[in-house]
C-alpha cells in the first residue's frame, strides 16, 4: 500500500457493479461521438468503410475513456480530493461510498488500457504504425491527466488537453485506420468535438471551483473567477454550435438540411445549460445537461456529415 492510500484493516469485495460505476458509461459519449464523426467522415472520402474495424475502434475508444474515468477517481480518492461532502451521486464516487481497496480501481484502469492496446493490435495490423503512435500519445495523456504530483486535471490545461486528446486525436486516429490516410483536416472537422469534450471538464471545474481552491487545484475557473468562467462557458457554447454550421457549410454542404433539426432539438438543452449557475449545488444537473448536449449536437453533426456519404459499408 502506498503512503497516499488510506489504511484499512479490511476491505469489502470489489464488485462488477463498482467496476461499471468507475468506468462511468454516462461519460462514454465523449469517446463514442468523436469515433462516430471519424466513421462518417471516412464514408464521405472513401469508397468503402469496414464495419468490423469501425466497431473495434469504437470499443477501443470506450476502453480508453473508461481508463481515464477510473484513473481520475482513483487518484482523486487517494489524494483526498473527493469526499462525502461533495455534490456527487454515489455512482460517481465509488471509492468514497464503498469500503474497497483503491488498488482494485487502479488495477482496473490499467486493465482497461491493456485491453485497449490488445484490441488496437487489430487496427495496427490493418493500418500500420500511425494509429499506434497516436494511441501511445493518447495513453500518455490518460495517465498524466490524473497521475503524478501535479496532474493535468489540477492545472488550467485540463479543458484543452481533454478536448484535444478525446475530441481531436480520436477522430484523427480512427479516420486514418479506416481510410489508410493521415489527413490533418480531420482535426478541423473535429473542432466541435474538441469544444464539446472540453466543456465537460469546464462544467465540472466551474461547479467545483470552491472545492478546488481548498484542495489546491489551479483549474481554469479558479484562475478566471466564477463570473469570467461563466462568460467563457457561454461563449464556448455559442462557438460550438456555430462551428458545426460553418464546417457543414464549407465541407459537408448536403448536411445543411440537418442543421434546422439540430437547432430545434438542442435549443431546450442549451437554454437549460445557459440558465445553470454552475455552482456546487447544481453540479449533478449541470453534468447531465452537458452530456446531453454533447450527445444531441454530436449525433446531428454526424448525421450531417453522413448525408454526404458515398461509401459502401462492408464487413
Amino acid at each position: 500500500m502506498t503512503e497516499m492510500e488510506p489504511k484499512q484493516e479490511r476491505y469489502d469485495a470489489f464488485t462488477v457493479r463498482m467496476a461499471i460505476q468507475l468506468a462511468a458509461p454516462h461519460t462514454w459519449p465523449a469517446a463514442i461521438i468523436p469515433c462516430l464523426i471519424a466513421v462518417c467522415a471516412a464514408s464521405v472520402f472513401s469508397e468503402t468503410v469496414s464495419m468490423s474495424l469501425a466497431i473495434a475502434l469504437l470499443v477501443i475508444c470506450i476502453l480508453m475513456q473508461s481508463a481515464v474515468n477510473t484513473f481520475n477517481d482513483y487518484y482523486d480518492f487517494v489524494k483526498g480530493a473527493d469526499s462525502l461532502d461533495d455534490n456527487v451521486e454515489e455512482s460517481d464516487a465509488t471509492l468514497v461510498y464503498n469500503n474497497v481497496n483503491p488498488r482494485a480501481a487502479r488495477n482496473l484502469a490499467l486493465g482497461f488500457l491493456a485491453a485497449a492496446f490488445a484490441l488496437g493490435a487489430y487496427a495496427i495490423y490493418c493500418a500500420g504504425w500511425i494509429p499506434l503512435a497516436i494511441g501511445v500519445i493518447g495513453a500518455f495523456f490518460v495517465v498524466v491527466y490524473s497521475a503524478g504530483k501535479t496532474p493535468i486535471s489540477y492545472l488550467p490545461l485540463g479543458e484543452a488537453v481533454s478536448g484535444v486528446v478525446m475530441g481531436g486525436l480520436i477522430p484523427l486516429a480512427c479516420y486514418q485506420v479506416l481510410t489508410r490516410h493521415l489527413d490533418f483536416a480531420v482535426l478541423l472537422w473535429a473542432t466541435p468535438e474538441i469544444i464539446g469534450v472540453g466543456l465537460i471538464m469546464l462544467t465540472n471545474n466551474t461547479c467545483d471551483r470552491e472545492k478546488d481552491i481548498e484542495s489546491g487545484r489551479r483549474t481554469l475557473p479558479r484562475l478566471l473567477g466564477r463570473d469570467r468562467a461563466l462568460k467563457l462557458y457561454h461563449a464556448a457554447l455559442v462557438v460550438w454550435v456555430c462551428a458545426i454550421v460553418a464546417i457543414c457549410a464549407i465541407y459537408f454542404s448536403r448536411g445543411l438540411l440537418v442543421i434546422p433539426f439540430m437547432l430545434l432539438a438542442s435549443y431546450p438543452l442549451l437554454k437549460a445549460l445557459f440558465a445553470n449557475p454552475l455552482i456546487p449545488a447544481s453540479r449533478i444537473g449541470a453534468m447531465a445537461q452537458i452530456c446531453s448536449v454533447n450527445i444531441a449536437l454530436g449525433a446531428f453533426y454526424a448525421a450531417a456529415i453522413m448525408a454526404n456519404s458515398t461509401a459502401a459499408f462492408v464487413l
